[in-house]
């Protein structure tokens, strides 16, 4: 199954799935979802993406968090990560980049907790 996100200024308003046989490619999806007169600007967008955080943790027990470093993005299944992470309403797209980020509001990547 495909996913793509429907951008509206740069911000996530929607994400849908999309057979394979229907989106074999990025731009094979985005003209099917047109010629189901959905419009709007689609990219597809990675479910099996995911950002990768380093955790320091204390000596406690249970342990707890002490902080946290974004590492990168990965892929699930051992795949080649896309687009920075898994789009879902709200995120950010940075088309300069051409990933998805977490939008302001939460933690971005670079943050320590």
């Amino acid at each position: 199954m495909a996913h793509f996100a429907k951008i509206e200024n740069n911000i996530v308003t929607a994400v849908i799935a999309v057979s394979n046989d229907n989106a074999p490619t990025e731009s094979a999806g985005q003209a099917f979802i047109a010629s189901l007169g959905i419009e709007g600007e689609w990219k597809q967008t990675s479910y099996n993406t995911e950002y990768v955080y380093d955790y320091v943790l204390d000596d406690s027990e249970p342990p707890q968090v002490i902080s946290r470093t974004f590492v990168g993005s990965a892929h699930r299944l051992g795949g080649t990560p896309f687009r920075g992470k898994y789009a879902g309403v709200g995120d950010i797209y940075d088309a300069v980049n051409d990933v998805f980020v977490a939008p302001a509001i939460e933690e971005q990547p670079n943050e320590t907790v």
